[in-house]
């Protein structure tokens, strides 16, 4: 197997594990309003930001070792995405900057308004990169107007077709009933109860939209590999469901993070051997071979990632296994109710 191939998957590896992770904590961020109760001085507010207080920052990891591979890989990929992309990329990046602030400010101030506003800023920080991820990964797999030089010539609104925009419902759905079933695996008492139900509610639109995005995705792709992950995304997503419905979050979460796994693998199936096809009939699609780094560089790069990779894991995997009972209102002190997040 070529090396460039291998990265390929190496990539595609990292951007799993990133939606299979941050997806929760998007979903947690989203529901905060919702299960948090109105009041930001609510308990079961805390009792949200800390069911991801310790992990929140480790699984944005994800994302910054994903951006920084297909920069080294492949650096025509990198360059032609971030200056194609650049408007949602950059909203995306706020979002996740002002999300990361808004947990390690919400506790400096004894102030209900102050934690209010943090509190929004957490929903807003969520909301909006669980939508654009799946516009911009819906328009990549799709193809966008990249010419023969190798440079993106389309628009901004052009990234906003219906195709793409059923791939960001999709993806914030699926990633709000990943949080909600987080929030059941991780808490106890009426909350627990309560994000069972919601999970269950949003889990049918969620199914719904998945299979109308991956049935579209197949279609435009012809994929065989890609319509077998799809077909069994989508089964492990309603076994999750039935799983929650008869009150075994774990398994529920399971089978929902193991439906975002399958159905990011079979969008990269899909898209191989390209990396970003163009939709112009005289463009250049972006491929593993002319996107890619120097065969001296991906030989380097290898060598870091069997050396470097299992210890990141390893450690990621520790911090979850220390983190991983259950938490209610009553496991918090009365004093340290309207804090922040614990950190691990």
């Amino acid at each position: 197997m070529e090396l460039t191939t291998v990265w390929f998957i190496i990539i595609a590896f990292f951007w799993v594990g990133y939606f299979c992770l941050e997806g929760f904590d998007f979903g947690v961020g989203m529901l905060l309003p919702v299960l948090g109760g109105k009041d930001s001085e609510a308990p079961e507010r805390r009792v949200m930001i800390n069911t991801i207080g310790p992990i929140w920052d480790g699984n944005e990891v994800w994302l910054l070792v994903a951006g920084g591979a297909t920069f080294a890989a492949f650096p025509e990929w990198y360059a032609t995405l971030f200056s194609g992309f650049y408007l949602p990329l950059l909203l995306i990046l706020v979002a996740l900057i002002v999300r990361g602030l808004a947990f390690e400010y919400r506790a400096k101030r004894d102030d209900p308004t102050w934690r209010k506003r943090w509190d929004a800023a957490i929903f807003f920080g969520s909301v909006v990169p669980a939508f654009l991820w799946g516009v911009a990964f819906a328009n990549i797999v799709r193809g966008v107007k990249i010419d023969a030089d190798l440079e993106y010539v389309g628009g901004f609104w052009e990234l906003l077709n219906p195709y793409a925009l059923l791939g960001g419902l999709t993806t914030l759905t699926l990633f709000l009933v990943h949080g909600a079933l987080f929030i059941g695996l991780k808490t106890d008492g009426p909350i627990r109860l309560e994000a069972r139900r919601l999970a269950l509610r949003i889990g049918v639109v969620a199914a719904a939209l998945a299979v109308a995005f991956l049935a579209w995705t197949q279609v435009e792709s012809g994929n065989t590999g890609s319509a077998v992950l799809f077909v069994l995304a989508a089964l492990s997503l309603v076994v999750g469901l039935l799983a929650a419905a008869r009150g075994r979050e774990g398994w529920g979460f399971v089978g929902n993070f193991v439906a975002i796994g399958l159905a990011v693998t079979g969008l990269f199936v899909a898209l191989f051997p390209d990396v970003m096809p163009t939709s112009l009939a005289d463009g250049t699609s972006l491929t593993t071979t002319n996107a890619a780094a120097t065969a001296y560089t991906l030989k380097i790069m290898t060598w870091v990632a069997v050396l470097f990779t299992p210890l990141v894991l390893m450690y990621q995997g520790w911090t979850y296994w220390v983190f991983r009972k259950r938490i209610a209102v009553h496991h918090i002190p009365q004093a340290t109710l309207a804090a922040g997040p614990v950190k691990g």
